[in-house]
């Protein structure tokens, strides 16, 4: 049975770390690469305490977004994988776990910033609540680099 893999993919190194993990754990299936554009990511006006949200932004994440894909889809295909992109708008960690049930999802693997001390109590972490709240299991890869950073 061929496996169907959701890698959430957020711009950074840590998509290409755990793609490269997912293709190392998974010899046959489909990679769901997944970009969640966040709307708290857009400015908001300060006169008006509302999004101001420029016309082009959600096109612009958009495209972004395909772009990485299109770097990932290498690495999954050289190693038999098939791939499949999706874009959706909402909170990470939401979305992320809404995808993986409503598309039949067998494993999640995803890459995570390492945040630790308060910078994680500020930020939270989208992968400790993934973690949390999947239906599926779950495998977080973390760059070695940014053992050096911490």
């Amino acid at each position: 049975m061929s496996a169907q893999i959701l890698l959430p993919v957020d711009r950074s190194d840590h998509a290409q770390t755990a793609c490269q993990l997912a293709v190392d754990l998974f010899d046959s299936g489909t990679i769901h690469f997944l970009h969640v554009i966040d709307p708290a990511e857009a400015s908001f006006s300060a006169e008006t305490s509302v999004p101001n949200i420029p016309e082009d932004w959600y096109d612009t994440q958009r495209s972004r977004a395909e772009e990485q894909f299109q770097e990932l889809d290498s690495i999954a295909e050289s190693h038999g994988l098939d791939t499949e992109h999706l874009i959706e708008a909402g909170k990470p960690a939401s979305t992320i776990v809404e995808v993986a049930t409503e598309n039949d999802i067998d494993h999640i693997v995803m890459g995570s910033h390492g945040r630790q001390g308060v910078s994680r109590i500020l930020l939270g972490s989208v992968a400790e609540t993934v973690v949390r709240r999947s239906p599926v299991s779950v495998t977080v890869a973390r760059d070695r680099t940014d053992e050096e950073s911490d």
